[in-house]
């Protein structure tokens, strides 16, 4: 439903500003990604007609399925799912910019080789295990800074700064001791000055948690089910109607 949609979308973006004032932040420093894993290009499309830009995939093959009904439609797209190496070739071919999920040497450097032939350069983030969580892929946060240091070697890649996916938990300070990880670790890689490492961009929060890590310092947050499934508060909550 398009109307569901568009309200959904809205009460985000009014989230997001909320918790901008309060944390006495720019909203303008807070961009929203739209997570669109299984979701449809006909419905992607609403969001990118209404004035949303930034939309990620998690799977390389929603990724080429959807290109050929999204190209003509001006916008960003990142990737945020677990890359393999034998699917380097694809993210590139299929228009992805940024891939906020490079957690390994051995993925950075073959990215690397892929782009020097073919004459092009990237964007990433460095994505950091900040629950320790077996279950979640990412850089252990005590050797995020090794990393980087190594990633930035590869000068076809742009580190732009860190990616994480915090704690799923109802317990706020729980999953705010994530962010704040990764909060921590921004400013310590740019204390380091390193060369080809911008640290401007942290990529946490998701629709259950984006105030916590918007009050943490979050320059992007990753929004999914709360825009394209179901209504997150019903219509009384948003609009409240005098009452």
């Amino acid at each position: 439903m398009k109307e569901d949609l568009l309200h959904n979308l809205e009460l985000i973006n009014q989230r997001i500003k909320n918790a901008c004032e309060k944390a006495g932040r720019n909203v303008d420093e807070v961009k929203l990604l739209l997570a669109t894993k299984t979701v449809s290009a006909e419905r992607i499309k609403i969001a990118l007609e209404n004035g949303e830009t930034l939309i990620a995939e998690n799977k390389v093959q929603e990724l080429k399925e959807k290109y050929e009904d999204l190209k003509e439609i001006a916008h960003e797209n990142h990737f945020i799912g677990h890359l393999q190496t034998n699917k380097i070739k694809d993210i590139l071919k299929y228009g992805v910019s940024c891939v906020q999920s490079v957690d390994r040497i051995d993925l950075a450097e073959k990215l690397h080789q892929r782009l020097l032939s073919e004459g092009k350069r990237i964007d990433i983030f460095i994505q950091v295990n900040t629950s320790n969580e077996e279950s979640k892929f990412g850089i252990h946060p005590d050797f995020a800074l090794d990393l980087v240091k190594k990633v930035a070697e590869l000068n076809t890649l742009k580190i732009k700064g860190l990616m994480t996916i915090g704690l799923f938990s109802a317990e706020t300070e729980k999953v705010r001791a994530c962010f704040k990880i990764l909060k921590n670790l921004q400013q310590e890689i740019i204390q380091q000055n390193i060369p080809n490492v911008e640290m401007k961009e942290l990529s946490m929060g998701m629709s259950g948690d984006l105030e916590t890590a918007i009050e943490e310092g979050s320059t992007i947050v990753r929004v999914g089910t709360a825009v394209f499934g179901a209504r997150i508060y019903p219509d009384s909550y948003y609009w409240n109607e005098g009452k």
